[in-house]
């Protein structure tokens, strides 16, 4: 395979949770070499934290609403987007079990929508924020705990293997990361730990409505598959021409047959390969067969 084959084949292999991993590590790199770029040079870049953070203020916000989706993807610091990845990769895995790619985004952008919206309440609300001056927020929490919360709601008596604590059922992880949370509130970071909570809600409610037979959620889907479709080529319909074929040379009817039938066999391969490509997405690499990983690694050989 060539390096962008390679590439094109890790990307589609991916998870949607190793997707949303890669990403936030990829910003969070970016961002902090912006930074060290303008400390050498000594040039402002708080700027740029500001324009992309969420604000407490209502006023503020809508002259830069893109920003509560985007605040997610910005982190504090190593421990924040370290911990921040290792929950979503271990809720992800058991999350994309029993439900769809799609419906893991709808939890995390939601939880995070969510997130905000009680963070900039909170800061209007509660008499213990009238003294803080300019605050924002930043961070993937609110939609980790989405994810966290949503799927331990579905399978709470789901027993986990941690290290050095052993087998503990998956409610009692959730539980304890949301107590933690109320416990932190007057010890700093107020705001955040609220955040958390507001994702943590969501994805509590978004799994019980989802048991009841109602998908909270679907909204925001069809908002995101729009939104993907405005990137999508769009197909060209191939111009019909009339063919006429010669009845009477029977001979040079044999060579358009053979290529035909390789290009079938090509077409039906490929077919194959998409399909073994959706399974993976879906399911992941372990999902697959013995057979279908020999055929996906013989086909990679002879591309």
């Amino acid at each position: 395979m060539k390096g962008s084959d390679k590439f094109k084949y890790k990307l589609q292999t991916a998870t949607v949770v190793e997707k949303l991993i890669a990403i936030n590590v990829l910003v969070f790199i970016l961002f902090y070499l912006f930074r060290t770029l303008t400390f050498l040079f000594q040039l402002p870049s708080d700027f740029l934290l500001e324009w992309f953070s969420f604000p407490k203020e209502l006023g503020e916000f809508i002259f830069k609403p893109w920003s509560i989706i985007t605040y997610s993807f910005l982190h504090g610091g190593i421990w924040h987007i370290l911990s921040n990845m290792l929950i979503l990769y271990f809720s992800g895995i058991y999350f994309l079990n029993y439900f769809s790619p799609k419906r893991l985004l709808n939890y995390f952008f939601l939880g995070v929508i969510m997130g905000a919206l009680v963070y900039m309440l909170s800061y209007n609300l509660f008499p213990a924020f009238e003294a803080t001056g300019r605050s924002y927020l930043i961070g993937a929490s609110a939609g980790v705990m989405a994810v966290l919360v949503g799927i331990a709601t579905y399978i709470p008596n789901m027993r986990v293997r941690l290290l050095l604590i052993g087998s503990i059922k998956f409610w009692y992880i959730a539980a304890f990361l949301v107590a933690l949370d109320v416990i932190q509130i007057p010890m700093g970071n107020a705001g955040g730990h609220l955040a958390h909570l507001g994702g943590a809600a969501l994805g509590y409610t978004y799994t019980k409505q989802l048991q009841k037979g109602n998908d909270i959620g679907s909204w925001f889907e069809k908002i995101m598959d729009s939104f993907a479709a405005m990137f999508q080529p769009t197909e060209r319909k191939a111009k019909m021409k009339t063919v006429y074929r010669k009845t009477s040379d029977k001979k040079s009817t044999s060579g358009p047959r053979k290529s035909s039938s390789k290009k079938l066999d090509k077409d039906e391969k490929q077919k194959q390969i998409d399909a073994i490509l959706d399974k993976i997405s879906k399911s992941g690499y372990d999902s697959l067969s013995k057979s279908e990983k020999d055929f996906l690694f013989k086909a990679g050989k002879e591309d």
